[in-house]
């Protein structure tokens, strides 16, 4: 793999942030003092360990490994065990004294286990261990090891337990395609293996591989997201609650099928990023990090510092030695050994401030920001990630972070004094779409608001835009097709069913609220699995509360496949749109200007990439001819997208050979204008001609 330069300078250099934003002039010192932090944890990280490339490939020391002479070494950090013993399959689950580690310093220990008489491995491949923690009071408990590679649990227990994963050669799976450099227009497909089946089951990586992953490149996503990798003890946690941080959940198969999986995207040309949970753990102690060594600290703050009480879980301790290395090494981990090409990191939010943003609106004021309430320790944690990762790996590498609250510089780079990050997810988007379809008539709707939302962004901070991601499709919410349409998609979604008002308006304004959220929300985009196509219902993983249904926890992409069902017009103008970005790469173009606003008409125009003329007539009944509209460039146009084309479902009103020519005289403060035919609750999009 290619790696970069890992140099950094002493100092920030801070000209091009306070060019781009110069309010944070006032705010020179602290984020001086951020960097300064940064940059000792750094130095110290060098000194002590030689590099921090070293530093953060911890998983080549730490857990169970096999040497060439097939003896076994194992190593873990546990600095509040009295003893530490491995038992398993091997010895008949035995604690004897041989299997016992020896204590070093920095509260690690070690084992080794020479290999057999006749030179074979005294643990086999797939071995079920488990480690034994001898507490100060003589008794010895149940864990995992921290960096166990796979873990799986039996049908019938609850509980789960690590697994020797040391497959053959023959058996291990070799990649053969390379790492998709950064895409200019990042069109994200997110997506959990485990859902990705119209059937009631837990679907595999090899039926994402085979089944899903060709449906996203014919969409035209250029990149996938997954959920629900790192492995987690409760499913319907939704993988946020992760137990085992270096195990790809063994639910939806084996390591080496998650690395085909990667590989077959890679193939597709697809980016794939893993959704990672660094900023908690579960509280689970037998399965868990929780606990690990006896002691309610180890990985974690002690006392009320180390639990999110609103999420019941672990706090990390950000800026401990072992633990920095630990969740350092996981990034590395999964980009080494699965080849992931990004990370999406979730609850950067919580991780940002000490009251982890619970209870607090974010007003925007940089007091908020640049205060006490800002965790300088998770803060450093995330610079260094993004340090680590963009230097390694500068030809592909993308980061995200899950933030609400708009810390500014989060997506600037570390040496101007940010946090690194590529992209920030832009949270408000889904919200306002969720609170205007829940609260407010179609006539009565606010443009200035939508397009307010849409745009506010902060300058040359990248942010995805989306109109719903897996939040909204939860159980407790709707998805916004389920808000548009609600039971009417049981009775009207066939073609044979009659129309349907509801249904009709529903596919118009679905169709309409993604291009709008594509074309003026970002820098890229994000589409949750199964919602460009409307999916009906909400998603509900098996638990008790639903007598462990899958009914909701399944993606019925038959539905979509079905020629004699409406879904299928959905679907194809996700397509459309996908596919629109491709051909113009306007999500790559930063500029947009919103030329309208009409209130009373329900117009807004906006132009992007410079050649692009989006119109979108969200008024529920009136259409208009010889539309005026203000464009910046002259020349001719044609009609490149019509959401009201009978492909997608539309009442095909607009005739697709017109050419649009403009008129040199100036309109909405363009020096251009043209006329259209722009019919109700519909959007198209205009391009100029070469």
């Amino acid at each position: 793999m290619s790696q970069g330069d890992m140099t950094i300078p002493k100092e920030p250099n801070l000209e091009k942030t306070f060019q781009i934003d110069g309010y944070l002039r006032s705010y020179e010192t602290e984020i001086r003092r951020r960097y300064k932090c940064f940059h000792e944890v750094l130095q110290s990280v060098e000194e002590k360990e030689g590099s921090l490339d070293s530093f953060s490939r911890g998983y080549e020391n730490f857990g169970i490994h096999r040497l060439p002479d097939n003896s076994i070494v194992m190593t873990e950090w546990a600095p509040g065990a009295a003893g530490l013993y491995l038992r398993g399959d091997f010895n008949n689950w035995q604690f004897e004294d041989k299997y016992q580690f020896k204590k070093g310093d920095f509260g690690r220990w070690t084992l080794t286990i020479p290999a057999t008489e006749d030179r074979q491995c005294p643990i086999g491949h797939g071995s079920k261990l488990k480690l034994g923690v001898r507490l100060h009071s003589g008794e010895i408990v149940d864990r995992i090891s921290p960096w166990a590679k796979m873990v799986g649990r039996p049908h019938d227990v609850p509980i789960f337990e690590q697994l020797f994963w040391d497959p053959p050669e023959e058996q291990k799976y070799k990649f053969r395609n390379v790492h998709p450099r950064q895409p200019s227009g990042l069109k994200i497909y997110e997506c959990h293996v485990g859902i990705a089946s119209w059937e009631g089951k837990v679907a595999t990586y090899k039926e994402f591989s085979q089944n899903v992953i060709p449906r996203i490149a014919d969409l035209g996503y250029n990149a996938i997201q997954l959920m629900a990798v790192m492995e987690h003890a409760y499913y319907a946690s939704f993988g946020y609650q992760v137990t085992s941080f270096f195990a790809a959940s063994s639910r939806y198969g084996n390591p080496e099928e998650l690395k085909e999986l990667v590989d077959t995207a890679h193939a597709h040309g697809i980016t794939v990023l893993l959704d990672v949970v660094h900023s908690h753990a579960s509280k689970n102690v037998i399965d868990g990090l929780n606990e690990f060594d006896g002691t309610d600290s180890c990985y974690f703050h002690g006392g009320a510092r180390g639990i999110h009480e609103l999420w019941d879980s672990r706090l990390f301790n950000y800026l401990n030695w072992e633990v920095l290395r630990f969740l350092l090494s996981n990034l590395r981990w999964w980009v080494e050994e699965y080849h992931f090409d990004g990370f999406r990191f979730d609850g950067v939010t919580s991780m940002l401030y000490r009251t982890h943003g619970m209870g607090h609106g974010f007003s925007g004021h940089y007091d908020e920001y640049f205060g006490l309430n800002t965790d300088s320790d998770s803060l450093v944690y995330l610079m260094l990630s993004n340090h680590l990762l963009h230097s390694l790996y500068p030809d592909f590498m993308i980061t995200v972070a899950e933030d609400v609250s708009g810390m500014p510089l989060l997506c600037r780079p570390v040496e101007e004094g940010g946090q690194g990050f590529d992209f920030r997810l832009a949270m408000a988007i889904p919200d306002m779409w969720i609170k205007t379809l829940k609260h407010t008539k179609d006539e009565d709707w606010n443009l200035d608001e939508i397009v307010h939302t849409l745009v506010n962004r902060r300058y040359n901070e990248k942010c995805i835009a989306y109109a719903e991601s897996h939040d909204q499709a939860l159980v407790g919410d709707k998805t916004i097709a389920f808000w548009l349409m609600d039971k009417e998609m049981y009775t009207h979604m066939s073609l044979l069913s009659g129309g349907s008002g509801i249904i009709d308006r529903g596919m118009a304004l679905h169709k309409m609220i993604r291009l709008i959220s594509m074309g003026l929300g970002g820098e890229a985009y994000l589409n949750f699995i199964g919602n460009e196509f409307g999916h009906p219902e909400w998603l509900d993983f098996p638990r008790v509360g639903n007598n462990e249904s899958f009914h909701y926890a399944r993606r019925q992409f038959n539905l979509a496949d079905d020629p004699n069902l409406k879904y299928k017009y959905l679907n194809n103008f996700d397509r459309a749109m996908i596919h629109l970005d491709a051909k113009y790469n306007f999500l790559g173009h930063h500029q947009n200007y919103v030329s309208l606003k009409h209130h009373g008409d329900k117009l807004i125009v906006f132009e992007r990439a410079d050649k692009l003329l989006f119109i979108f007539n969200f008024h529920p009944n009136q259409s208009f001819s010889d539309y005026k509209v203000g464009v910046q460039m002259a020349g001719t146009y044609q009609l490149v997208l019509d959401s009201d084309a009978e492909e997608f479902g539309g009442h095909k009103r607009l005739d697709h050979n017109v050419k649009f020519t403009t008129f040199p005289e100036p309109w909405n403060d363009r020096a251009n204008h043209l006329f259209v035919y722009i019919p109700c609750r519909t959007a198209i999009v205009l391009a100029k001609m070469d």
